[in-house]
């Protein structure tokens, strides 16, 4: 489960004291130690009683232009500090089953009931009230076998069921990427959590997947990239320039996610010569799957028999 943080008993900071103390200090989101020292500064603003609901009414009596303007979030989170490569700020709102809100809009706005990971570690405090329930349980999000394939949809994985708990106010934990899976369930009454999500290049090419529980896999991907359907686009209606671009990322793309992501769009692509090329290339790729993919093309003559032809959501 989330790993439980001594918050310290240091006196109440603002927001800008916050984003200032982590905008000078050094830290590696995946570093676990690293990112979980951060924790009590998180408490310290979490026992500023006042600075979250001066916000709120500041963004009301605007109509909520600078969440508007600044939030991709959705309605639940009330953003704080926008994304700047290193970290987030956000306040979350947790209805409870009773509350109008919830009876609108249904659970699924809120992420209720919905058994997923993150990639990307977070830091959370309890703001107000009793908290959100959690089921929360844990796996090996790199795989049983890390030289083996990646994990993909309908992959089994070995949940482990730890507890179930709430995050009640204040109470300070750490998510950990890719190992800590939770559902999470309404609270008791209306509650409040802050985050400082950990930010890094490599996240948006790390996979999210939503969990079956009941049957123990992958159920689907939740972090499709915004290049990897202009990739497949551009293998499509881009003639020779974006088929020569689309053959380049396959190659030379330092993230094996994109790698693949490129050669099932040049796979996918009708009339595509250059194709057998990049499959020679990727026979000897780095990464296993993309090895075993592109060999598979080439044993069977091209995409009659081989998995590459699959959409880039299927690749990888």
């Amino acid at each position: 489960m989330p790993r439980l943080i001594d918050p310290g008993s240091g006196d109440a900071i603002t927001l800008d004291d916050l984003a200032d103390t982590l905008d000078t200090t050094p830290f590696d989101p995946h570093d676990e130690d690293g990112f979980a020292a951060l924790g009590p500064l998180l408490a310290r603003l979490g026992r500023n009683r006042d600075f979250l609901a001066d916000l709120a009414i500041e963004e009301l009596k605007s109509r909520c232009a600078g969440q508007s303007a600044a939030n991709n979030y959705g309605p639940q989170v009330f953003l704080l500090r926008p994304p700047n490569g290193r970290y987030v700020i956000r306040a979350n709102f947790w209805p409870a089953r009773s509350d109008p809100v919830l009876a609108a809009s249904g659970p699924a706005a809120f992420f209720y009931d919905m058994p997923h990971d993150h990639n990307f570690p977070f830091l959370t405090w309890g703001y107000l009230g009793p908290g959100y329930w959690s089921d929360y349980y844990e796996y090996d999000g790199d795989g049983d076998d890390p030289a083996g394939p990646p994990r993909a949809v309908g992959d089994g994985v070995k949940l482990r069921f730890v507890e179930r708990s709430a995050l009640e106010c204040g109470k300070l934990m750490l998510y950990r990427m890719r190992r800590d899976i939770h559902v999470q369930l309404p609270p008791d009454r209306f509650s409040v959590s802050l985050n400082i999500l950990g930010q890094h290049p490599t996240h948006p090419w790390i996979d999210q997947y939503r969990f079956d529980i009941s049957r123990g896999v992958i159920a689907e991907g939740l972090t499709p990239a915004p290049s990897e359907a202009l990739a497949t686009l551009a293998a499509h209606l881009g003639g020779g320039n974006g088929r020569d671009l689309v053959g380049h990322l396959a190659r030379a793309h330092p993230h094996p996610r994109m790698r693949a992501t490129a050669l099932g769009a040049l796979a996918s692509a009708d009339g595509v010569g250059a194709v057998d090329d990049a499959m020679a290339d990727a026979a000897d790729d780095d990464d296993a799957a993309i090895r075993t993919r592109a060999r598979d093309w080439l044993r069977h003559g091209g995409r009659a028999g081989s998995k590459m032809a699959q959409s880039s959501a299927d690749v990888r």
